[in-house]
């Protein structure tokens, strides 16, 4: 492969593959149906062998496929031991890992961005990529002053690649209802629609490192790596030695994943305060730990754009619901638009639908965990709860979506992680209206 497969047509067959080839082998006993599956009908051997062909297409496309794939692993926290099992190892790859671009590609693109002579501007440039995401990957280099850098390289038709998947995979949306169950990846799809296309343009990216290397200079906690130079396909950025944060998921230990876990919420709240940016692209793959505990920040072409903080009403909102104050909180949404016009609730039936996902903050410490997030997502999911009845009733606001998405992508990396912490002393401190007026 020299480049991203661009044709419409080759991609969408590729994508087509995945429901196809997931039909064909779980045919016997499963009728028509390609979703809504039972744990009986689905063996071990079929569910290993969607979960490696999920990876291989995600994986070989790169693009938005690879894109929908990185945002949908965060969840696999949220899903039955039994259905998750088999796909943790695939998705976990789909967060840090694609098969690489030829050195011949590379050295096309860095020459076409920094000019025939690229070679001068460096040292030393390792043709092995370091990493590889889903429009772009890494390489290891040294520049021209000596210093160590990463230098990330856009692949070829990478433009071309998320148009066509972004407009491809809701044909075959009810395939990625294995990974999650209830799951409708619509409204994802046309969120990622809207932000991705802006991670093709490094040029903002460097923008956005910049405002976060500039706003976390010296932070004890978390460092994010300097702008050296780049273009809109080249990003060159210093080195940052750590271990991936998806190797503190599977094998660190519980003090390694406490203090990545504090860092990750602390980098989520504090980022609106002091860089007038959100990270929003929270899985995995965009994060290592340094050997001094510091969280490495890596990837900055997914931001929201806040510079005023996160809306303002949301930490009085959620203060008033650990108070107790439903008539508080039922006005306050219906002020921001989550409760449509006309919408008739009781005050008391929504605080009981929010307070089970706060309980995280209703304590002084609080362990994210897969357990509790499943047993929330099987609240939120079963038709018979009251919770589906009330989530039916409610709206999420546009201008919330991408805060919202972002929100649930880090606690689905945090209960991965089944990391402890004061969470609620991170919102008192970066979330404005929060604290307790004293």
């Amino acid at each position: 492969m020299t480049d991203i497969p661009r044709g419409a047509i080759s991609r969408t067959a590729k994508l087509a593959s995945l429901p196809l080839g997931f039909a064909g082998r779980a045919a016997l006993g499963f009728g028509k149906k390609v979703t809504g599956f039972a744990e009986d009908v689905i063996s071990d051997k079929i569910q290993q062998r969607t979960a490696e062909q999920l990876f291989s297409v995600l994986g070989q496309l790169k693009g938005g496929a690879m894109k929908l794939g990185q945002a949908l692993s965060v969840f696999e926290a949220a899903l039955p031991d039994s259905l998750a099992g088999p796909y943790r190892a695939a998705l976990t790859k789909l967060q840090d890992a694609a098969p690489a671009l030829p050195a011949a590609s590379v050295h096309k693109v860095l020459a076409a961005e920094l000019g025939e002579n690229w070679r001068d501007r460096f040292r030393d440039f390792d043709d092995t990529p370091a990493a590889a995401a889903s429009i772009g990957q890494v390489h290891k280099a040294v520049w021209s002053n000596g210093k160590t850098v990463a230098v990330k390289i856009q692949y070829p038709g990478a433009g071309d690649a998320l148009v066509s998947d972004l407009k491809q995979l809701g044909r075959v949306a009810a395939l990625f209802r294995v990974i999650q169950p209830g799951l409708d990846i619509k409204p994802l799809i046309a969120e990622l629609r809207d932000r991705v296309v802006e991670e093709l343009d490094y040029t903002l990216e460097a923008r956005s490192q910049r405002a976060f290397a500039k706003a976390y200079a010296g932070d004890p906690d978390i460092l994010v790596p300097k702008v050296i130079a780049g273009s809109a396909r080249v990003l060159v950025t210093e080195w940052a030695e750590g271990t991936p944060l998806s190797s503190i998921i599977s094998d660190g230990t519980q003090e390694e994943r406490d203090r990545a876990g504090h860092h990750l919420s602390t980098l989520h709240f504090s980022g609106p305060m002091r860089a007038g940016l959100l990270h929003a692209d929270p899985h995995p793959g965009n994060f290592r730990i340094a050997e001094d505990g510091r969280l490495i920040v890596l990837d900055f072409g997914a931001v929201a754009r806040l510079p005023d903080g996160l809306p303002a009403p949301i930490g009085p909102l959620v203060r008033a619901a650990l108070d107790g104050d439903a008539e508080a909180v039922l006005d306050g949404l219906r002020a921001e638009g989550f409760i449509p016009n006309g919408g008739d609730l009781d005050a008391e039936a929504v605080l009981d639908y929010l307070l089970p996902m706060l309980a995280p903050i209703a304590s002084d410490e609080f362990r994210l965990s897969r357990e509790w997030l499943r047993t929330e997502a099987a609240r939120l999911a079963n038709p018979k709860s009251p919770a589906y009845t009330m989530g039916k009733q409610l709206n999420l606001p546009p201008s919330y979506l991408l805060i919202h998405r972002v929100t649930m992508g880090s606690i689905g990396v945090l209960c991965q992680l089944e990391a402890a912490a004061s969470w609620r002393s991170i919102l008192e401190e970066w979330l404005p209206g929060f604290a307790p007026s004293s």
